[in-house]
């Protein structure tokens, strides 16, 4: 990988802080505290990449399956979760998302979204808001790296 010019590295750095900043500050405004961060972004994963068994959660969230089963649970006795046998492997069990699930997630993301939109309206002329519409297509590019 070669040299990187200060004034990238320093841009880098901006952005990720500055992303970090705004996952952390809309994480503050999901669903008023009821789930915790851990259990948000299990039901999140749920919603975008479907059902998946507790190993996999656990896995893909980066925790130890204990920690994952603790998770489940809460998430299970709030109504969100549906179990159901493995087709392939009867021993194991799918989990997905309930229809309550399904609706708080979305109902978390739009609150984010609204949130989202009026901090921006609320501090952005229009020059402003159009110019970062405009580099979105960039920032996501970069993400998909």
């Amino acid at each position: 990988m070669g040299e990187v010019p200060p004034h990238v590295a320093e841009s880098a750095g901006w952005i990720r802080g500055v992303v970090g900043q705004l996952h952390r500050r809309l994480r503050q405004v999901d669903n008023a505290g009821i789930l915790t961060p851990s259990q948000s972004a299990v039901l999140h994963r749920l919603l975008r990449d479907g059902p998946a068994t507790q190993g996999e959660l656990a896995a893909a969230e980066h925790v130890r399956q204990q920690s994952m089963a603790a998770t489940l649970g809460v998430l299970d006795e709030l109504g969100y979760l549906a179990r159901t046998p493995d087709p392939a492997d009867r021993r194991r069990v799918v989990i997905s998302l309930s229809d309550a699930g399904r609706d708080t997630v979305r109902g978390i993301q739009q609150h984010r979204d609204e949130w989202l939109a009026h901090a921006l309206l609320d501090e952005l002329s229009p020059a402003e808001l159009d110019a970062i519409t405009r580099v979105l297509p960039l920032l996501q590019r970069v993400a998909q790296h």
